[in-house]
């Protein structure tokens, strides 16, 4: 069984943003998570209306910092800066299936079709910083270009010190069930990632060669999951939970921006509970801070 040191949290475009990596700090401190990916164009040209190119990851530790770009030397670029943000290591992102990403920016999956760009970019990276380097992908392509294990290797030759293999395709996005190969083949640790929600889906990991896991979607709504699955118990008062990560959203992007970027969260919060339709169409409908903190009191019934 893996240890607490072993299950990471995913990378999580638009979800696992400062304020959300904080409520899975509170159940999990010593965790290992990874930040949501980062464009190395928009890191390195500081700009100002992404607030992540401004974090401060030296009191989040142990986290990474996921980048992605086509770029070698922009890549390398927004390493060092990211390692002077206090970074713990560099993720590199080699397996976002989205098309602004894996096709028009030439990006995330698409370097698992390009091999010497990939290698080219991981061999800058490594060099460009003192902290480990990580890369996270997927199987492949599609189902007939399933070449993990070749990249894997070549990410061990260029110095990478871990992966994580996404048990899906490109092709696939997200859809399906993940399958997680043997990988004892590979050069370096391999974490698994796909479908991995709760201590059950652990099994038979470590004997296929995993060194660890990630969980990905299974943390949406559910920030204790990290801590649930290496044994520990759910929070009894969840309307409490909801509404710190609340309060943590607004101290960070300010009550005009976090509230409607809130609403999502609070549907996953409120998944598979009595009357959570009716309450994500309310929430839906509410732009003002406190009229949200009432929603979510009511609801969890701690007024």
């Amino acid at each position: 069984m893996f240890t607490k040191n072993q299950i990471f949290a995913a990378p999580l475009a638009g979800i696992t943003d400062r304020p959300f990596r904080r409520m899975l700090r509170s159940f999990s401190p010593d965790a290992p998570m990874v930040t949501e990916m980062i464009s190395c164009h928009s890191i390195v040209g500081a700009h100002k209306n992404c607030l992540r190119n401004f974090d401060n990851y030296a009191d989040e530790r142990p986290i990474g910092a996921q980048i992605f770009g086509a770029d070698v030397a922009l890549m390398a670029d927004a390493a060092k800066i990211l390692q002077d943000a206090g970074a713990g290591w560099i993720d590199i992102n080699m397996g976002c299936p989205v098309p602004k990403v894996a096709t028009r920016a030439g990006a995330g999956a698409h370097l698992m079709q390009d091999h010497k760009l990939a290698e080219k970019i991981m061999s800058a990276v490594v060099g460009a910083v003192e902290i480990p380097v990580s890369v996270k992908t997927r199987l492949g392509w599609d189902n007939e270009h399933q070449d993990w294990a070749e990249l894997i290797n070549i990410a061990a030759d260029c110095g990478v010190a871990f992966a994580a293999l996404h048990g899906r395709t490109r092709a696939q996005l997200y859809l399906g069930n993940a399958q997680h190969p043997d990988v004892s083949c590979c050069k370096i640790p391999v974490i698994a990632n796909g479908d991995i929600r709760t201590a059950d889906d652990l099994a038979g990991l470590e004997d296929l060669g995993y060194s660890g896991a990630m969980i990905g979607r299974g943390l949406l709504g559910r920030p204790w999951a990290l801590a649930q699955i290496a044994g520990e118990k759910t929070p009894e008062n969840i309307g409490a939970v909801v509404l710190q990560h609340l309060e943590y959203a607004i101290e960070y992007y300010g009550e005009k921006t976090a509230v409607p970027m809130f609403r999502k969260h609070a549907a996953w919060y409120s998944a598979g509970m009595p009357n959570s339709s009716e309450f994500r169409i309310k929430v839906n409908g509410i732009d003002n801070a406190d009229v949200l903190k009432v929603a979510i009191q009511e609801f969890w019934g701690i007024i």
